[in-house]
């Protein structure tokens, strides 16, 4: 089977992970770019990146990469395509376009003119042009220009790959399901590992950690836009969703724990957990994050702590994060604790040293993952225990 061009978009930050994740399912020629991950394959690559990676937000196919000078040369190129050998035209499309450093006026002349070129070839050869839907299209079409090359890709996946299908309640600043993944990750947790979120909110750690510990495959309780199209193996397909149904382990009780201050919190974490059939594997209860104990003598702490926009809570943040770190230091000594956090404050009043600060993005807005590895007793203390070594050794 002919290897294809792909190209997987991911949150800012994990594009190294990605690249790991989608060497585990046979994927060649991988390139770590700036916000995502190329890389080559056949069909099956295709469908199992769609269907096992936790950390893509598309699986793109490339099917074109040429040179252009003017909106009359990207007609050209688009109309070229058989694009009635990939979709019919009853189905609707969208055509999205990004560019770095085009020459041309207006993007969203070009953006018009890709659409029509696809229409007008539809026309030519079908004798019907598929309708344009930019709010749930069956087709989606990304192209992407820079200073001299057109690039078109297809969208293999629909809708985003973060919508696992699962969460019947975001709250009110979700976290992308892909970045949580990518998270615990970075945190090096691996199911087995207990692991505690103490503002959890809507659950989105909790429920990713429950899916790797029952190796759920993220994408099997969804569907892709390459199930239309026409060069669609339905039996391939049919049996790598039967071979991931397979691997899956029973969903029973994990060292996975969320808890949240807010009730109404907790019932989107539970209904959440509910409705995906994982309520058993997690273990959630009500508490304030300034009272709570660790439930086991090592494990990772990882939570996203809410951002203060107005000054109130920033107020209130500012208070907290001093208390958190003392939390942290005195309930949670032998644990690694992972903060997700796009405050800027919190790493200055935490009063605790970060082994690690990763950048990440949470869409456009800029975070940083802080690593701190909680040990018995105070950085300070030990410090000045080994200053009084080295001076009796001198002196002796």
């Amino acid at each position: 089977m002919k290897f294809q061009h792909f190209f997987a978009p991911c949150p800012r930050g994990l594009e190294s992970v990605l690249a790991s994740e989608l060497a585990q399912v046979g994927a060649a020629a991988i390139q770590t770019l700036h916000g995502g991950v190329a890389f080559q394959g056949d069909w099956r690559i295709c469908y199992r990146a769609n269907l096992e990676s936790r950390i893509a937000s598309r699986i793109l196919w490339q099917i074109a990469s040429q040179p252009y000078h003017n909106e009359a040369n990207i007609y050209d190129i688009t109309h070229a395509l058989p694009w009635h050998k990939w979709f019919g035209p009853e189905l609707s499309i969208r055509v999205n376009l990004a560019a770095i450093k085009c020459p041309l006026r207006s993007l969203d002349f070009v953006t018009l003119r890709i659409k029509d070129a696809i229409c007008d070839k539809f026309r030519n050869v079908c004798g019907q042009r598929p309708n344009v839907d930019t709010v749930n299209p069956a087709i989606r079409i990304h192209a992407f220009l820079d200073a001299q090359i057109l690039t078109l890709y297809l969208d293999t996946s629909g809708e985003a790959l973060f919508k696992r299908g699962l969460r019947q309640h975001a709250g009110e600043a979700p976290l992308r399901e892909n970045l949580a993944a990518g998270i615990l990750y970075l945190a090096g947790w691996q199911p087995g590992i207990p692991l505690l979120d103490p503002m959890c909110g809507s659950g989105t750690f909790l429920m990713e950690a429950a899916q790797m510990a029952c190796r759920i495959a993220p994408g099997s309780g969804r569907h892709f836009a390459f199930e239309k199209f026409k060069l669609l193996d339905a039996t391939l397909w049919q049996q790598l969703k039967q071979s991931a149904q397979d691997q899956q382990l029973p969903y029973i009780p994990q060292p996975i724990f969320g808890s949240d201050l807010y009730g109404y919190a907790l019932a989107h974490a539970r209904n959440n957990l509910t409705a995906a059939g994982l309520i058993d594997v997690v273990s959630l209860k009500q508490a304030n994050v300034l009272e709570i104990t660790a439930p086991a003598a090592s494990g990772i702490l990882v939570t996203n702590p809410p951002y203060g926009v107005r000054i109130g809570e920033q107020q209130a943040l500012a208070q907290l994060y001093p208390k958190l770190g003392d939390v942290l230091k005195k309930k949670f000594p032998g644990w690694n604790a992972y903060i997700f956090t796009a405050d800027p404050l919190l790493p200055k009043l935490i009063r605790l040293t970060a082994s690690r600060r990763i950048p990440l993005f949470n869409g456009a807005l800029e975070c940083r993952l802080l690593e701190y590895k909680i040990i018995s007793g105070s950085m300070r203390k030990k410090t000045k225990n080994i200053d009084c070594q080295q001076s009796d050794t001198t002196l002796s």
